[in-house]
């Protein structure tokens, strides 16, 4: 499979999201929508994706009672995205329930669930009585995930390797992307798209390098070139 960039749309309106739409090149197929574009905008923020026949990735993070995430994820399927989030911490039962129900659907969305936020390191699990490491965490939380029916994993690129090698047919989404010039902002492990292709990622999240970018056509270049540079 070839890698796929997609870009996050982390801002928090339609209309700064159809500027930036505006400033990137067609050559992106893939646009993110978060918790807070979805909130301000309901589900009507993926009307202007559809109409330029984008492939959407709707990353709500999913993380309840069986049933209601198996509704969740049948109601953000009728709304046309390629691609959801679960959290494999939401357990075997909401796991297995969210991907029968994803089957169930007449277009059905990949789901890929979340490992471990980004945004987390080693001294936060231990705030959150987590003894294993990230690492461990994210191939017994991937284990988990994949023989529940999920389709892949949301990891960071420094997780990819060992769940490439343990989950070979796997969707493997890495959030946290940086160029080596970039700023990390609150990711605490981050990689370059390199680094997360030769680890085995098959799509690459990326937000405020491209958004924040004085050129954001050329920062989209530059992360494409990077991804192709990966041997």
């Amino acid at each position: 499979m070839k890698p796929a960039l997609i870009v996050a749309l982390d801002v928090s309106a339609a209309r700064e999201m159809e500027e930036v739409l505006s400033r990137l090149p067609d050559t992106i197929e893939w646009y993110k929508v978060g918790l807070e574009l979805f909130c301000a905008e309901g589900p009507s923020i993926l009307d202007p994706l559809k109409k330029r026949k984008k492939k959407i990735f709707l990353d709500l993070k999913l993380h309840d009672i069986p049933r209601t995430v198996a509704n969740a994820v049948k109601t953000a399927a009728s709304h046309g995205v390629n691609l959801m989030t679960v959290h494999a911490i939401g357990g075997r039962a909401m796991l297995e329930a969210a991907a029968e129900a994803a089957r169930e659907c007449p277009n059905p969305p990949k789901l890929v669930a979340v490992t471990t936020l980004t945004s987390l390191s080693q001294d936060d699990f231990i705030d959150l009585g987590i003894t294993r490491s990230v690492s461990d965490q994210a191939l017994a939380l991937g284990k988990l995930a994949i023989s529940s029916g999920i389709d892949g994993l949301v990891t960071s690129a420094h997780e990819a390797g060992v769940l490439r090698r343990n989950f070979p047919e796997a969707l493997l989404v890495t959030p946290g992307i940086r160029m080596p010039d970039g700023e990390i902002g609150d990711q605490k492990r981050v990689a370059t798209p390199a680094f997360a292709v030769q680890q085995g990622a098959t799509h690459l999240v990326v937000g405020r390098p491209i958004l924040q970018a004085k050129d954001p056509a050329a920062a989209a270049d530059a992360i494409f070139a990077d991804i192709k540079s990966a041997p």
